[in-house]
């Protein structure tokens, strides 16, 4: 059963996931949050599997308390997913950089909503090749990071070429073709380098990899 969190301060919104959400009999809404610091202790009360966060909330908003989430080493299996209006943008990047697993248009189709809510289940980062490449050419522009780059001195040379090659937004089958090694032995080296890295999941891998200088948004 997968347990989910909904926190968002509209209850109209809050209503419609919950009756989306309750018509399928591999998933249960435990608790509704009506703000970031109500959604970070019904986390913690809850451990629900994955917590639906609206990036605007008042008191305190979706990448504070993405950011609550991820720094507690208690809610380390809650898979935070936001929820936004407006799709990509500079909110939704720093909730990426939080910790969150990917995010939600509010306006998708009920089927890919629920078929999003049990990929983040899974623990696999709703994140797109597409969406990854876009990230970086808007968002990822500042200068490396030293400190980020010495925790890389960690991976193996495999790992760290995986690594470059998520933060290039190629897919598992992708990545196996180009270092000519299976899907499988592919997606080992990513899970191993997120290990290493204590990163949530493959959207921070992205981020880490540009922070560190591994790769530069517009580099080779």
């Amino acid at each position: 059963m997968i347990r989910v969190l909904l926190a968002d301060d509209q209850p109209l919104i809050r209503s419609g996931f919950r009756a989306l959400l309750d018509l399928e009999d591999d998933i249960e809404v435990v608790a509704e949050a009506g703000d970031g610091v109500e959604c970070v202790a019904l986390a913690r009360r809850h451990l629900p599997d994955i917590a639906l966060v609206d990036i605007q909330m008042p008191v305190a908003d979706g990448i504070e308390a993405t950011q609550r989430i991820a720094a507690d080493p208690a809610l380390a299996g809650v898979h935070v997913v936001i929820l936004t209006n407006y799709g990509l943008d500079e909110y939704v990047f720093n909730a990426l950089r939080a910790g969150a697993a990917g995010f939600l248009v509010k306006d998708i189709v009920p089927e890919d909503f629920l078929h999003a809510v049990r990929v983040a289940a899974r623990g696999d980062a709703l994140l797109a090749p597409s969406i990854t490449r876009l990230l970086i050419d808007r968002y990822v522009t500042r200068p490396p990071d030293p400190g980020t780059g010495h925790r890389l001195k960690e991976l193996t040379n495999r790992e760290r070429e995986a690594v470059a090659l998520v933060a290039r937004g190629l897919s598992n089958d992708e990545i196996a073709d180009r270092m000519l090694i299976s899907p499988l032995t592919a997606k080992t080296h990513i899970n191993r380098a997120m290990t290493k890295l204590h990163a949530r999941d493959r959207a921070q891998l992205v981020v880490l990899a540009y922070e560190s200088g591994l790769v530069t948004p517009h580099g080779p």
